[in-house]
């Protein structure tokens, strides 16, 4: 059985991701943004193995956070699920950064980069990701007018470029982006039509699952289908411009391995 690391699971997809992975055996790890929010995850999920607590914003906090993690290593599986949505104002973080690209972005980045290495990395993308701009010329939208459903998309982009790096600089590990559809969570609203069981499904499956399907990487699956992502998602350069502004925002490189 692997042991799973879910960002973001004191809510929505993430505590629902890891109910189904206790229910298969699995050892599951969880994530809150604060110890009342952890106390909350405690409760809906008392099987889980531990909680790391840290607000995702904060490049210090996030640093924490991958120690915690480290500290109860080894982690068989990370599901990159923590993330903010679409209709955000624009409003900066305690480092000065526009916050969807801080969040969904450059914490999934410094986490990938400080958490010792997986054997398998889920990132949680977008369909919205497909709408995404490939421009590293105001990554923080401080000369653009703000658009929260364009920064949302590119931040999706960014996330599915980081997915794909990955799995490039590691190759011993299985590194996807998966589209878990719009549901019915905080993020996507009461509205949103689509199944919220199935909207976790895929994650838990390619953390854990054996099925030939799922023993790929660098592919981009909704409802355990690959599908075609962006085609700058698969860019090299693309990826490398993405990797470099992460490191110098946070000062931390991400190493491959073999």
């Amino acid at each position: 059985m692997a042991k799973v690391l879910i960002t973001g699971s004191s809510t929505g997809l993430g505590l629902l991701a890891a109910k189904r992975l206790l229910v298969q055996g699995h050892e599951v790890v969880l994530h809150a943004r604060t110890k009342e929010r952890a106390e909350d995850a405690w409760t809906a999920v008392p099987k889980a193995s531990a909680v790391v607590i840290g607000d995702l914003a904060s490049i210090a906090e996030t640093r924490d956070v991958a120690d915690q993690a480290n500290r109860l290593r080894p982690i068989d599986a990370v599901i990159h699920n923590a993330g903010v949505g679409d209709r955000e104002r624009r409003v900066e973080t305690v480092d000065g950064l526009e916050h969807i690209f801080a969040i969904n972005v450059l914490a999934t980045y410094l986490l990938t980069a400080l958490i010792e290495p997986p054997k398998r990395l889920v990132y949680l993308s977008s369909g919205m990701h497909l709408g995404g701009d490939p421009d590293f010329s105001d990554l923080q939208w401080r000369r653009r007018r703000w658009n929260g459903s364009q920064a949302y998309s590119d931040s999706k982009l960014f996330v599915t470029m980081l997915a794909f790096a990955v799995a490039r600089i590691r190759p011993a590990a299985r590194s996807n982006a998966v589209d878990p559809g719009w549901v019915p969570t905080r993020m996507g609203g009461r509205g949103a039509p689509d199944d919220l069981e199935l909207g976790a499904e895929t994650q838990v499956w390619l953390a854990t699952n054996q099925d030939a399907a799922a023993m790929v990487t660098g592919a981009y699956f909704h409802h355990k289908r690959q599908r075609r992502a962006h085609p700058a998602a698969h860019d090299i350069a693309g990826q490398e411009r993405l990797l470099a502004a992460c490191e110098l925002i946070t000062g931390t490189r991400l190493n491959g391995c073999d």
